[in-house]
């Protein structure tokens, strides 16, 4: 199982200086992966302090890839209702060389209402826009340079076009779609090169997840042995006085020993990449968390959860 990192991304922490830290770090310490996530605005007076301070995942792994020079470089998730097929496509096009081939585009729908109104997008039908939407990105990036594309749908209607340059990475840039439903979990198996899970997963029954995609993945008769299953490994380290009785703990909370024996038993249910991701500890994130301490942490979490070669 491959071992990634969650850049600061939420909370006071989360400052272009301190991701360059991070990222540096992690990838002097062999690390696979970087990871960012999305949040265009939050619900006005809501009680979740998560999603404070988040920066546009794209920019941030745009200037990230300036810092490093091997480490993959992944967003989880984009949500493909918030921009049109064209333009995302060339924004991951443009990524995928700017990162000199490390890019990997996590995609979703979205789920928060107040998102879909700000961003001007429609709730309704997300399933089979996100079909459609996964067509038109990818007629978008098909074929030699210079030849044309075009894509004619319920929902996207792309007249002939051209649009260079092609993706870096071929045949596209590998795609993971997230998603905790059955028809997402069945999308991913379809037409992804893998599935991503949420902060919010079971992770105690993520083997069900994984094997759903699976079983979609060999239905429409493709490899599933190939798919990728990458994990958000939303970690919460306690120290052995603070930890919760291990009758109560639940899956990647508890001391680093507790959490390094969580990710062998991931790692049994089929996850092949896992990300840590602090980025869900309110005692980094929230609102009283003082951001020297958080980096502390981080650090520390680094050279402990540190790809074992």
């Amino acid at each position: 199982m491959q071992i990634g990192f969650a850049v600061p991304v939420t909370g006071a922490w989360s400052t272009p200086a301190n991701q360059v830290l991070i990222a540096q770090r992690a990838e002097e310490l062999g690390y696979h992966s970087l990871w960012t996530l999305q949040r265009v605005v939050n619900p006005a007076g809501s009680a979740d302090q998560t999603y404070r301070n988040v920066p546009d995942p794209l920019v941030t792994l745009a200037y990230l890839a300036g810092y490093t020079s091997q480490v993959r470089l992944g967003v989880a998730v984009l949500n493909m209702p918030f921009y049109s097929p064209a333009m995302l496509a060339k924004q991951a096009i443009t990524l995928d060389h700017v990162t000199g081939g490390r890019l990997d585009l996590g995609l979703g729908n979205g789920w928060m209402p107040e998102e879909f109104a700000a961003v001007g997008a429609s709730m309704r039908r997300r399933g089979a826009r996100a079909e459609e939407f996964l067509a038109a990105l990818r007629a978008m990036w098909t074929g030699e340079p210079g030849e044309v594309s075009e894509f004619h749908g319920e929902f996207y209607d792309v007249p002939p076009v051209t649009m260079d340059p092609r993706p870096l990475q071929e045949p596209e840039p590998p795609i993971l779609l997230g998603g905790a439903s059955e028809a997402a979990l069945h999308r991913a198996g379809r037409l992804a090169a893998g599935w991503v899970s949420s902060s919010r997963a079971d992770l105690a029954a993520i083997g069900r997840s994984i094997a759903i995609v699976r079983d979609a993945a060999d239905k429409a008769g493709r490899d599933s042995a190939a798919l990728r299953f990458v994990c958000r490994g939303a970690v919460r380290v306690r120290t052995e006085e603070a930890a919760p009785p291990e009758e109560e703990r639940r899956p990647l909370t508890g001391t680093y020993e507790q959490v390094l024996g969580d990710f062998a038993v991931l790692e049994e249910q089929g996850v092949t990449e896992l990300f840590v991701d602090l980025n869900f500890d309110p005692e980094l994130t929230g609102p009283d968390a003082d951001p020297w301490d958080s980096m502390y942490l981080a650090r520390e979490a680094l050279e402990a959860f540190a790809p074992r070669s």
